[in-house]
């Protein structure tokens, strides 16, 4: 009765015998279409403009597609024109009007070109799907010039008075724009963000809003992302992080103009606790300016030694309320002997670079002041009302997930925790041990519950989770940040740089080859001998030698610095992965230059035994499916068993 039930609610979609027949017909030609093309990034940290770039110019795609529908026919200079174009349409004929405008020959030429490079694009794709994506104002004049033959002669004058109508009509700027978006929309079928759009860079609100407006985008939880959905469920262990993270990159506009967070009740705390202080060790990095809410650095600061202190005691408050975290090693507030100028890590006393704390009560450190009370529970209203950054945060939860297996690649962030002999590490949970994938899907749960669970209902356990949020930023067995533990405080105060050294899980170095990936890849349930896994996290320091293909190509990660604080570390802007019916691909790429070739070196590095096809996709499995549902629809008809119904 309940497969009948479902074929009755399905018969009200194809309500005839011959629309279900028709319905078949489509899904199985679509099966045999080339399967789309899927984009991998990660490691974006809020460089929106050099993301937006790659997503416009889908990594130096579009500027191979213009060489293919080409040729020799145009000049170098006339190609990145073109392909400036595509990027940035409306800028760029914006600039053309001012300089006085071009020919209407010019503007002719341009369509029938950008019709070329869309007819290319368009082509693997059904006329159904590519309609879909057609502006509705110029949607049959667009279908009609990518569908028409020119060379025809029944054709030829057709084609050409719609190029002529287009440009006499008033309307040629608007066109162009939505011919340029289009190839734009056509060439990334499927978004990947591998993690950690948030954090050093100067806008990831603006990331965010490139991503929301995809169709098919997912998106595997990045450490830096976690602590900004923590702070977004309330989690003031979080939020300190993410303000010391932010002033420390002089990231105010994300703050401020960004999310509205209100941030002069920490500057006005900062100037009257440390306004004496010069702060040398909080000193911000400056790789952006501020274009509205510009700080003076000296401020900054100080802004950031007040949220760091407040981090230190906060975090401290957290680990001693769960043990279970195994994390006192990190209670460091508590060791500090001020007369000395030293604090004592394990057997050692280490020298300070700062011991000036006027709101650390050496006999309680971990406490509040009446003042930081006042100031955490401002900045907490504030994260929590605002509108664009829970819009943002929501977006990441829907779209979201702590891993990923799609077309039998496996998609996460940071690591799966392993032990020094290569096994699965296992954790003891309140809900029993998890290891591997099952300890994965603990984790996920609790970021799930930190946002969405209803604290009247179930208390305990919400704040369990809001604070495994702070855990799952710098947590020793955390997937996502991967290493034994977090030395901010060692990083800040120590003249000792060995001290801040982290070390990463033993997956690391495990992973690099492939049995033991051959190991993971059996645990997610996926084909060993095709599979790959694909991460962020760690840069790839291609300057010392670092290949991104690791494991004989079962392992990728795609972290190579698209955030300028690691260019100098890389020695290039981070990675594109790219996987379509013929290969995978790395496109590498360069530092971003405004009005400059931003063209990455694209390099096959697995070609496809055979051209893949929907029908070998994870789309063509669910296809199939449905097929299956309708031939049983199908079948009820015939037999009587549901009524067809008119139209």
């Amino acid at each position: 009765m309940r497969d009948l039930d479902y074929l009755t609610l399905l018969s009200h979609e194809f309500p005839t015998a011959r629309s279900c027949a028709a319905e078949m017909i489509n899904l199985r030609a679509i099966l045999s279409l080339p399967k789309g093309n899927e984009y991998f990034f990660s490691d974006i940290h809020g460089e929106y403009e050099s993301f937006i770039h790659l997503i416009r110019s889908a990594s130096g795609v579009v500027r191979s597609k213009i060489e293919d529908t080409t040729g020799a026919a145009c000049s170098e200079e006339y190609k990145q024109e073109l392909a400036n174009l595509i990027y940035y349409p409306r800028e760029k004929l914006t600039e053309i009007r001012r300089s006085g405008g071009k020919p209407e020959e010019w503007y002719r030429e341009t369509i029938h070109r950008l019709i070329a490079v869309c007819r290319e694009v368009a082509s693997k794709y059904t006329r159904s799907k590519v309609r879909k994506k057609l502006p509705e104002e110029f949607g049959y004049a667009i279908d009609e010039l990518i569908h028409t033959d020119e060379t025809v002669p029944d054709k030829k004058l057709y084609y050409q008075e719609i190029l002529r109508a287009v440009t006499a009509v008033g309307v040629v700027d608007d066109f162009i724009v939505a011919l340029s978006e289009l190839i734009q929309s056509l060439l990334i079928d499927t978004l990947h963000i591998i993690g950690d759009i948030y954090d050093r860079g100067p806008r990831a609100d603006y990331v965010m809003d490139e991503l929301i407006g995809f169709q098919e985008v997912d998106i595997e939880w990045g450490n830096h992302d976690v602590s900004w959905m923590g702070a977004a469920a309330g989690n003031t262990a979080c939020i300190a992080t993410v303000l010391r993270i932010a002033t420390k990159y002089n990231s105010f506009d994300v703050l401020e103009d960004g999310y509205g967070i209100n941030l002069r009740p920490l500057s006005m705390f900062a100037d009257a606790v440390y306004r004496d202080d010069p702060c040398e060790c909080f000193k911000p990095h400056l790789l952006d300016t501020n274009k509205y809410d510009s700080v003076d650095p000296v401020h900054a600061a100080k802004m950031c030694k007040a949220i760091s202190v407040i981090e230190l005691k906060l975090t401290g408050q957290l680990i001693k309320r769960h043990p279970e975290y195994e994390m006192d090693d990190r209670l460091l507030l508590d060791k500090i002997d001020r007369e000395k100028g030293t604090v004592r890590i394990g057997e050692k006393d280490y020298a300070m670079r700062d011991t000036h704390f006027p709101t650390v009560d050496p006999l309680d450190p971990y406490r509040l002041t009446a003042e930081e009370e006042e100031l955490v529970e401002s900045l907490r209203y504030s994260f929590l009302h605002s509108s664009r950054l829970q819009k943002h945060i929501r977006f990441l939860y829907s779209h979201g997930s702590l891993y990923k297996c799609c077309n039998n690649n496996l998609l996460f962030h940071g690591c799966i925790p392993m032990d020094e002999k290569g096994g699965f590490l296992v954790i003891r949970t309140r809900e029993g041990l998890r290891s591997g994938k099952s300890l994965m899907d603990y984790f996920q749960e609790k970021i799930i519950d930190a946002y969405f669970l209803d604290e009247e209902d179930e208390p305990e356990k919400k704040r369990e989770a809001v604070d495994m949020m702070w855990y799952m930023w710098a947590g020793p067995v955390s997937p996502l940040f991967g290493k034994d533990r977090m030395a901010t405080f060692e990083g800040l105060f120590l003249s000792d740089k060995a001290m801040a050294k982290e070390n990463y899980n033993p997956y690391y170095e495990f992973s690099n080859r492939a049995e033991f990936c051959d190991r993971i890849f059996r645990e997610f349930e996926l084909e060993p001998e095709t599979a790959h896994i694909i991460n962020g996290h760690v840069p790839v320091k291609v300057s010392r030698g670092e290949k991104p293909v690791k494991a004989g190509g079962k392992l990728y990660v795609i972290d190579g610095g698209l955030s300028k604080a690691y260019h100098e570390k890389t020695g290039i802007a981070g990675y594109t992965l790219i996987f379509n019916s013929h290969h995978l691909a790395l496109a590498e790429h360069k530092a971003f230059e405004k009005n400059g070739d931003n063209t990455p070196e694209m390099v096959v590095t697995e070609t496809m035994k055979h051209r893949l096809l929907v029908k070998d996709t994870d789309k063509g499995e669910l296809i199939r499916k449905q097929i299956f549902d309708l031939e049983e629809l199908l079948e009820c008809y015939h037999i009587g068993l549901i009524k067809e119904r008119a139209k």
